[in-house]
């Protein structure tokens, strides 16, 4: 956290801290419970003049969740190489790397609050919800995703972030195997939704011919089959 002797900073640059600050402390206590006094107290300036570069604490913490989705955005971004079950689970590894370092600040924006509610803060989230979703596409090879594709990615996209808070919530089931298990419901949504139509099912057995015997969905395959005997 930043603390020190006051210095002068230009206008970008004061806004910048402030931001920084406001993440560091959204990052160990709710937004709602962080008051302007602590920021500028960890800023090492006053009170007045936080409210110089913001007009409010709601605009404060809008800056501070742009910056936070823009990190959480680039979580999915990842090299078209490789297995599709190898991407995924490395993107499911980043995407718990930010929940773990801001575990208060996610938690309060995904569940809201009267710090997040308002319609910039909504239009944040869903432009990394929008974002995931593009990047999944992208990785399919699809242009013009038919409904059930649509259907499979946004549900699972629900299920990282529902998953992520109830994971929060005391934490009890080890982080690796809640990676894993994501990039298995992945697959499996795709699974089910191919029993039912040919273009799923097309679209299934490319995601899994360069599956190698070690990958994600490989494992998953054989722990259904040993259900099974």
């Amino acid at each position: 956290m930043t603390t020190g002797v006051r210095r002068r900073m230009g206008v970008e640059e004061r806004r910048q801290q402030l931001i920084g600050v406001a993440l560091e402390l959204f990052a160990r206590r709710s937004p709602d419970e962080v008051s302007i006094d602590e920021i500028a107290s960890a800023a090492g300036i006053s009170r007045p003049l936080v409210y110089h570069y913001f007009p409010g604490k709601l605009s404060l913490y809008e800056a501070a969740l742009k910056r936070a989705a823009e990190d959480l955005a680039s979580r999915f971004e990842e090299p078209h190489e490789g297995s599709l079950g190898g991407r995924l689970l490395r993107v499911m590894r980043r995407f718990f790397d930010f929940v773990d370092q801001h575990g208060p600040g996610f938690s309060a924006l995904m569940r809201g609050g009267p710090a997040v509610g308002s319609s910039a803060t909504n239009v944040l989230v869903d432009s990394v919800r929008q974002i995931a979703y593009d990047q999944i596409l992208s990785h399919l090879r699809v242009d013009d995703p038919p409904a059930r594709l649509e259907l499979v990615v946004r549900s699972w996209i629900s299920l990282v972030e529902s998953t992520a808070l109830i994971w929060l919530d005391g934490r009890r089931i080890p982080r690796a195997e809640l990676e894993l298990k994501l990039v298995h419901d992945f697959a499996a949504l795709a699974a089910v939704s191919a029993a039912f139509d040919e273009e799923m099912t097309a679209l299934l057995r490319h995601m899994l011919k360069d599956e190698p015997n070690d990958g994600p969905f490989t494992d998953l395959a054989a722990r259904l089959i040993s259900l099974a005997s």
